[in-house]
């Protein structure tokens, strides 16, 4: 196997048509079905069967997956490698966040970095998925649990306390929620993850069993704009809630955990000049908060 056909045979292996494997690689559909035919050609065996919902391996093709899984980690060990021993500050820095971060804090740090180093090309992906660095899926990471990877170099960022929030138009609707009744008679926006590992929400450690939740997001943004267009009640970090404008409920009340942002990255890319510069502007955006 070579590299090129194997990049396509893991493709193949982790989406479910040639359509989406060819989008993946950024060649045509037509290209990955005859590398994959003559692939399989060179080796003697078939390595999937085509099924209608997708592409599944034979016994051969999990034998090969241990194989071009071993392919996959050497390549991308030494492209890591040798991206370390770069000390010329340009090119292309992958960066994913959510979308608060990005907006709030990433953004502006990205101006600065430009004005200081403008041939270094920065692509923001905002997402709730935690996207691999070891596979080069990102270059530098900002996430709110930190990696319990030993293999990455981790700086926690930001630890901000987090509060509840109302606009100013719901708390004259609804009035300020009493901490005993369990918030009856008020409306919740909700952190749709947060529903899903618990069946009644508490918010600021006070239980809100008989809270109507009005509506659930899954964006730490969409939360604050929903609180903010006066839709209900919402937990947020106290920074974020007080930048936004909103009002703060039960000010002497908080979560018992800190809302925490971790940069994260590869230790090999660490090295490298174009991501050691960007990391340092974007770590600097939280001024040690």
């Amino acid at each position: 196997m070579n590299w090129d056909d194997t990049r396509i045979f893991l493709a193949l292996t982790r989406t479910p048509s040639l359509r989406a494997a060819a989008r993946s690689l950024g060649i045509d559909q037509a290209t990955v079905g005859r590398r994959l035919n003559a692939l399989e050609a060179e080796l003697g065996a078939k390595l999937f069967l085509r099924a209608k919902d997708g592409y599944l391996l034979t016994a051969a093709g999990e034998t090969a997956l241990a194989a071009a899984r071993r392919m996959e980690s050497a390549a991308l060990d030494l492209r890591a490698k040798i991206e370390g021993q770069d000390d010329n500050p340009g090119g292309l820095v992958r960066v994913t966040s959510s979308d608060s971060i990005a907006i709030e804090f990433l953004l502006p740090a990205v101006e600065r970095l430009q004005q200081r180093w403008p041939t270094i090309r920065v692509d923001l992906e905002i997402s709730t998925q935690v996207l691999s660095l070891t596979r080069r899926q990102a270059d530098i990471a900002f996430r709110n649990v930190r990696p319990e990877s030993p293999d990455l170099v981790v700086c926690r960022v930001a630890a901000w306390p987090v509060g509840l929030f109302a606009s100013a138009t719901y708390l004259t609707r609804f009035g300020e929620p009493v901490p005993d009744d369990e918030l009856r008679g008020h409306q919740l926006v909700a952190y749709r993850p947060y529903l899903d590992h618990s069946p009644f929400p508490t918010v600021v450690e006070v239980p809100a069993r008989q809270a109507r939740i009005a509506m659930a997001v899954n964006s730490s943004l969409l939360l604050r704009k929903a609180v903010a267009a006066g839709i209900g009640l919402g937990e947020m970090p106290v920074h974020l809630g007080e930048r936004e404008g909103l009002v703060r409920v039960w000010p002497q009340r908080r979560r018992a955990s800190d809302h925490e942002v971790w940069q994260v990255m590869h230790p090999d890319l660490q090295r490298t000049a174009r991501v050691r510069a960007t990391a340092e502007f974007l770590s600097e955006a939280f001024g040690g908060s």
